[in-house]
């Protein structure tokens, strides 16, 4: 499959692809005439790109994490501890965000308030 079909069949974009050439972590891609061929392996890690594109990694922490994961099962620990650590991440940013929603309520409430006076 080439890079435009996988793009299209897959709803992947393109500089997505770009990038994961970029990082040489295509192991069973294959150049042929000038352009990339993408197998079902190729796929699969793209899905898991970009799962770690859509939880909020950052282009470095993906490729790390991709080259961990190609190291196998021994680098399971480390690539569990990123996880857990996106997770603390992500979970502190809602707890502030449901902070920031409370003091919006308290303060709509304070004018509504004011107008029923």
């Amino acid at each position: 499959m080439t890079k435009t079909e996988a793009s299209e069949f897959y709803n992947i974009p393109v500089e997505l692809l770009d990038e994961y050439e970029s990082w040489g972590l295509c192991g069973e891609v294959k150049k042929v005439m000038g352009a990339w061929q993408y197998d079902d392996r190729d796929i699969e890690r793209l899905s898991m790109i970009m799962t770690l594109h859509d939880i909020g990694f950052s282009n470095n922490d993906i490729e790390t994490y991709m080259r961990l994961m190609l190291e196998g099962d021994s680098s399971e620990q480390e690539r569990l501890r990123m996880l857990s650590g996106k997770r603390s991440n992500t979970l502190d940013e809602i707890h502030f965000r449901e902070r920031q929603l409370g003091r919006l309520d308290y303060l709509r409430f304070k004018m509504k308030k004011k107008e029923k006076s």
